[in-house]
């Protein structure tokens, strides 16, 4: 199966990061409260500066101790505070971010499950992957290193300008010129340089993931094509560009920490230019000259967090942009900008006593952008039906599947579920009615147990264990380690090819849905197990509001399918011939030839 191309990339639109924060459903309150502890963590620091200035200065005039000693604690308290208050506004930041990161990443999955799955078939999974992964942690990142790190700025700066002019108002004024300089300039001059840089980057990221993570899990089927090194050669020239859109934003970054430091040396410059004059007129003492002087080299603690920030900003853009590309591709559901979160995506469950029929006329099928691999086909499944279809490697069967899922649209003709056509059908109907087992299907790396309620979550350990009965895995439960509640690696690398078919195929039958699409459930297992398997399959139970399933099977065992309704025999992209097991048997030779050298191979 060929791997979708990548949704293109969206241009950050104005608004952009505005509506992505929206979703982050940040708590005012959790915020203003970060903004105060970071404010005094930092007016500590402005303090201690302050203070010890004082401290010093007045002490080389030798004064009574006693004068001195408030001064002393004070040293001791903002110092201490400054760390108490730093570690307290990082804990409250860090947990605005992260709850907001929970809620961003739950809102989409819940929109994409809501939506048309054809959304997540335009992306590829290291591209999706991305999105859901590090896009959605850049724009949690913008809370607690680009717009907290701004309000604490603005604050101080404003109180530590205020208290200066208090002090000598020509250095109050000359050190507000030069934190806006700091503070707005440089920012600035970082973000014009990172907004192409990030923009270029993001897209490289995203490439490097899709590209590695195909490389990681398809090596061998691409090594054997040929095709390796070509993926290898797109890894790099993706690596490449990353290192570029790096390099390109290096040279406003260092104009950007120029301006902040020569901010420092004009704010200390200033202060020492109109403070001295004023010492030797007598308007300002000496001692508060050594205050006037030393503080601002902590005022533009603050400010040198904002270039940082800007590049944040621009990082949280472009990462805003593709989850919102996500979350607003044609067919999926509509993303809420505000209000409450809601409790649960919509699905249709199936109710008692409805028979929902599937069928497909005129039916044309392929992927997006390339020639149908099958075409007219006619069928129809109905709950209690049993459907097979069968054909040599390449003929579209999975294709096909895919399709009547709602998964893929239709190329020609029509597919619908109970005379509605499935692209209006709504997701939750889709979900509800059809559930497909497909041959790559994920097991998530979780406990067995979990990896069965992912197709109903009320499973309960009694209706797993049949489950997995049914479909031969008695044994393999009884011999783990800790039964149901034995975790299974990653994409099921910890167990074998067969076992991780049955386990899908035993997620499929806990599911309520009363019709199933099945493909390829007795690959990578022996003929008897096979047979046993498919066996199970055609007598599938009944679903819980007791409606008969119909069953539609893709396979390359052919011998169990004498108990199908009728077999789909797919050859040159069409159904060449349809009809019973024995039909076929007697009247096509080429599915004759197939059952003759199956049984042979089998004996």
């Amino acid at each position: 199966m060929t791997a979708p191309a990548p949704l293109p990339a969206a241009r950050p639109a104005p608004g952009t990061l505005r509506r992505a924060v929206r979703l982050l459903d940040v708590d005012p309150r959790r915020a203003a409260l970060a903004v105060l502890l970071g404010t005094l963590a930092l007016g500590s620091a402005v303090a201690l500066a302050a203070v010890s200035a004082w401290l010093i200065a007045r002490a080389s005039q030798m004064p009574p101790v006693l004068e001195l000693s408030v001064a002393t604690v004070a040293v001791r308290a903002f110092g201490i505070g400054r760390g108490v208050m730093r570690y307290l506004e990082r804990l409250v930041s860090h947990d605005i971010a992260l709850r907001g990161m929970a809620h961003l990443r739950a809102t989409l999955y819940e929109r994409l499950a809501a939506g048309s799955p054809q959304t997540l078939l335009a992306v590829r999974r290291g591209d999706l992957l991305a999105r859901v992964g590090a896009d959605v942690d850049a724009v949690g990142d913008v809370v607690v290193r680009g717009l907290l790190p701004a309000a604490v700025a603005l604050t101080l700066g404003t109180g530590t300008t205020v208290a200066m002019a208090l002090f000598w108002p020509p250095a109050g004024l000359a050190l507000g010129v030069c934190l806006l300089a700091a503070g707005v300039l440089a920012p600035w001059l970082t973000a014009r340089g990172a907004r192409t840089a990030e923009a270029r980057g993001v897209q490289a990221r995203a490439r490097m993931s899709a590209t590695s993570l195909g490389v990681l899990d398809d090596a061998g089927p691409l090594a054997v094509s040929g095709r390796l090194g070509g993926e290898l050669d797109a890894l790099r020239a993706a690596d490449a560009d990353l290192a570029r859109a790096a390099d390109a934003g290096a040279r406003p970054a260092a104009l950007a920490a120029a301006v902040g430091q020569l901010a420092v040396g004009a704010a200390v410059v200033a202060a020492l230019v109109t403070g001295v004059p004023a010492v030797g007129a007598g308007l300002v003492s000496p001692v508060e000259l050594a205050v006037v002087v030393l503080t601002p080299l902590a005022a533009f603690e603050a400010t040198s967090l904002l270039p940082a920030a800007a590049v944040q900003l621009q990082r949280s853009r472009a990462a805003a942009a593709r989850v919102l590309a996500l979350l607003d591709a044609p067919g999926s559901a509509p993303a809420p900008t505000s209000g409450p979160r809601p409790a649960a995506a919509a699905v249709d469950l199936p109710t008692p006593g409805r028979r929902p029929v599937l069928v497909a006329t005129g039916l044309a099928c392929g992927w997006p952008g390339r020639p149908p691999a099958l075409r007219d086909v006619d069928l129809t499944l109905a709950p209690g039906g049993r459907l097979a279809v069968v054909g040599p490697s390449g003929e579209g069967k999975t294709t096909l599947l895919l399709t009547l899922a709602g998964l893929l649209p239709p190329v020609a003709g029509s597919v619908t579920l109970d005379g509605v056509p499935l692209s209006t059908a709504g997701p939750g109907r889709v979900v509800g009615d059809v559930v497909m087992t497909g041959e790559d299907a994920h097991v998530f790396g979780t406990s067995v147990l979990e990896n069965l309620r992912v197709a109903r979550g009320d499973v309960t350990p009694a209706e797993a264990t049949d489950a997995l009965r049914r479909v031969g895995l008695g044994p393999w439960l009884a011999g783990l380690p800790d039964g149901l509640d034995t975790l299974v690696g990653s994409d099921a690398r910890t167990v074998s090819g067969g076992e991780r078919r049955r386990l899908l195929l035993a997620r499929a039958l806990l599911s309520d849905a009363p019709l199933l699409l099945v493909d390829e459930p007795a690959e990578h297992l022996d003929a008897a197990t096979a047979d046993a398997v498919l066996h199970e399959l055609w007598h599938a139970p009944a679903t819980r509001q007791g409606t008969a399933r119909g069953v539609l099977v893709v396979s390359h065992r052919l011998g169990p399918l004498a108990a199908a309704d009728e077999v789909l025999w797919l050859t040159d992209g069409r159904v060449a011939a349809r009809g019973t097991h024995a039909h076929l048997v007697a009247h096509v030779p080429d599915y004759g030839e197939a059952v003759q050298s199956e049984q042979q191979e089998t004996s």
